[in-house]
């Protein structure tokens, strides 16, 4: 009993966030006016909105252990993304299975595929060090877009829909459902995430971060948990890849984009990298930013009008440049930095650079 009641004490915080998730889509639809069990409305419009958070907070987690955690700059990391995708695809619209075998066969086949892939990968690249490294990830990944992006059997450019999806998984027929789908694998990932790193493993993995020659110099094989990072972090990717491609049930080379590295890169930044609630603020944040300011159009007088779509690139660099210098350790990191010091004014007013456990409870 004193166990779980340590436990359910230091994870208050997070509980009531759980409790509210799961609440969201009825609290959505109480406060918009609309049925949360439609398939049309404003309810079921945020409702989207949300699973996207979701997804890409899966998407950034699985980043933030190679560069938060890990301490590896990979600018590749959307070839799993898009990968899990396409193995998903082509197993619905290309084989006899059924539906549901269809997903069965496709999810397992994308996380196993791309496991595989980030071992290969990174065994070959991990070897490297700085820019190298960092070139090689970005050259692999632009190469399977361009192949991806060529293939008759992907119909090129232009992709292709899914048309197979079993309704309990479509997101069209039943939204709510798939919302709590997806929220189940975002709990779960992040549950994992952080198992991970109060385990021994994530101890060697910090200890990497912070310094690897050091690390070697004890006796560590700092290739093998680099390398397992690689692989777990490319499965992690592949998940939010399927997830994308059956919510949006619309598969194309776009998904292999860079714009799918860049994207959680500044997520994990802003957010604060080798923290577990930064990639998820960072995700949220900038998520919630573009839908609800892309498309706004502000009207100062009659002559003057301000259309925000057509500049958003530039408002979003802005953005970020005062999210950085506001927080140069992200959104939670510089709040645990801050609390902190609080606590212990001495010891961390003398530090200049964060600590591994400075970063690392939230």
């Amino acid at each position: 009993m004193t166990f779980w009641r340590k436990t359910l004490q230091s994870n208050t915080g997070l509980l009531i966030i759980l409790i509210l998730l799961i609440s969201l889509p009825h609290l959505i639809g109480a406060l918009t006016n609309s049925d949360p069990f439609a398939t049309r409305g404003a309810a079921v419009s945020w409702q989207g909105t949300i699973i996207e958070i979701y997804i890409l907070a899966i998407f950034t987690i699985s980043y933030n252990l190679l560069f938060g955690f890990s301490g590896i700059i990979s600018f590749g990391h959307a070839l799993f993304f898009g990968m899990g995708g396409y193995i998903l695809g082509l197993a619905l619209e290309y084989t006899d299975l059924s539906p549901d075998m269809g997903v069965i066969v496709g999810v397992l086949g994308a996380v196993l595929i791309c496991g595989v892939l980030g071992l290969l990968i990174g065994l070959a690249s991990l070897r490297l060090r700085g820019v190298y490294f960092t070139v090689f990830t970005l050259a692999i990944a632009e190469s399977f877009y361009i192949f991806w992006g060529r293939l008759p059997l992907t119909k090129g450019e232009d992709g292709f829909t899914l048309t197979t999806l079993p309704t309990w998984l479509n997101p069209i027929a039943d939204r709510i459902t798939f919302y709590y789908i997806v929220l189940a694998i975002f709990v779960l990932t992040f549950l994992f995430i952080r198992r991970l790193m109060f385990s021994p493993t994530g101890a060697v993995l910090l200890a990497v971060r912070e310094n690897e020659e050091r690390a070697k110099t004890i006796g560590y094989n700092t290739l093998y948990f680099k390398l397992m990072a690689f692989t777990v972090a490319a499965m992690l990717a592949a998940v939010a890849g399927v997830l994308q491609v059956v919510f949006n049930k619309k598969v194309g080379p776009e998904l292999l984009s860079v714009a799918y590295t860049i994207d959680p890169l500044l997520m994990t930044i802003i957010g604060g990298a080798g923290t577990f609630t930064g990639p998820v603020v960072g995700a949220t944040t900038l998520h919630l930013l573009d839908r609800l300011l892309r498309d706004r159009v502000i009207t100062v007088t009659p002559d003057l009008v301000l259309d925000i779509g057509k500049s958003w690139m530039l408002i979003s660099g802005f953005i970020f440049i005062i999210v950085v210098m506001v927080f140069p350790y992200g959104i939670v990191g510089t709040w645990n930095r801050w609390r902190a010091k609080r606590r212990r004014p001495i010891a961390v007013a003398s530090s200049t650079k964060p600590t591994a456990v400075e970063k690392l409870p939230s």
